[in-house]
């Protein structure tokens, strides 16, 4: 296991030999974050390999610096432009494409970044600073109703239109500015003794709304399946129910709504193969390790 201060890689080993390295290879890591699956790519890779990384987080770049080696180039952009910026490059095909979804553990607990539930910190949660909102603005300026929609699509949460209404009812009174304004809120709606898990809930809403994450993993994988080489594999690392349903749908299908696209002889026509039969997940000696592992589900495909 590679660690460093800033992250602690999820699935490390298992999401590298899923990429099936040739060392002569293409390869981009999406989420490059603390690098920790880059540093273990770079260590398969021979000195003819390539392999390009994207972050948008600056704090993620500081730690890119940290990584001498002219086989890694990183991309300061969102990943949702990965084709784009590959071709500038002079990239058509790779071999593999690693990607983690999970917010790193560096983001989590830096106060002032607003993605966690333990510390006070201003309204932000954005995953880099090109992001058009924050958190502050989904919750003072979005209506009723599509905070209900948010709360109850991104975060699952059953009252979701009491705590829309709440929201509303509460900047009435003044504008959310912390944190803690937030969890002052949630903290009357939430089910007794499941506190913690509503308020990352609810957190997790807002972060999948500021940063469209939902919507920026469907253009990643359909255009990650045009950029796969034959046999190249996709590597992804979900951490909760509507990331992974996304990526298990179009693996399945080739449509991150599940939705087949049959021939006249009911042949489904779908670029990727999953290789393993389930997803992959933390053993036991992991999560002692590393508990934000415990909700990780790995999937691994190939090109067809």
């Amino acid at each position: 296991m590679i660690e460093n201060p800033y992250h602690t890689s999820v699935l490390l080993h298992e999401c590298v030999d899923g990429l099936a390295i040739k060392p002569a290879g293409i390869y981009v890591d999406v989420t490059f974050g603390g690098g920790g699956h880059s540093r273990a790519i770079l260590g398969k890779l021979g000195p003819d390999g390539r392999l390009f990384a994207f972050d948008q987080d600056p704090d993620a770049w500081r730690q890119a610096e940290k990584i001498d080696d002219d086989r890694l180039e990183l991309i300061t952009a969102n990943f949702r432009h990965i084709q784009k910026y590959l071709r500038i490059h002079g990239i058509k095909q790779v071999d593999g494409i690693m990607a983690d979804f999970g917010v790193s553990s560096f983001q989590l607990d830096a106060a002032e970044r607003g993605f966690s539930t333990r510390f006070d910190g201003p309204l932000d949660m954005r995953m880099g600073p090109s992001a058009s909102t924050d958190a502050a603005e989904v919750l003072n300026s979005y209506s009723a109703e599509n905070l209900q929609k948010i709360f109850g699509m991104y975060g699952e949460i059953k009252n979701a239109r009491t705590l829309a209404q709440a929201v509303v009812q509460a900047r009435t009174q003044k504008a959310l500015k912390t944190t803690s304004e937030f969890k002052e809120i949630l903290a009357k709606l939430a089910p007794r003794s499941r506190e913690f898990k509503y308020f990352a809930q609810a957190f997790q809403a807002v972060r999948i709304e500021v940063n469209q994450e939902l919507a920026v993993i469907e253009e990643f994988l359909d255009q990650a399946a045009n950029l796969l080489a034959p046999e190249g594999r996709l590597v992804v690392l979900s951490f909760h129910s509507l990331e992974d349903r996304l990526v298990k749908n179009f693996i399945r299908t080739g449509d991150c709504q599940g939705k087949e696209d049959k021939d006249l002889f009911g042949v489904v026509h779908k670029p990727l193969e999953s290789i393993i039969r389930k997803p992959i997940t933390a053993s036991e000696e992991e999560l002692k390790r590393n508990p934000r592992s415990r909700s990780a589900k790995l999937r691994i495909a190939a090109k067809i």
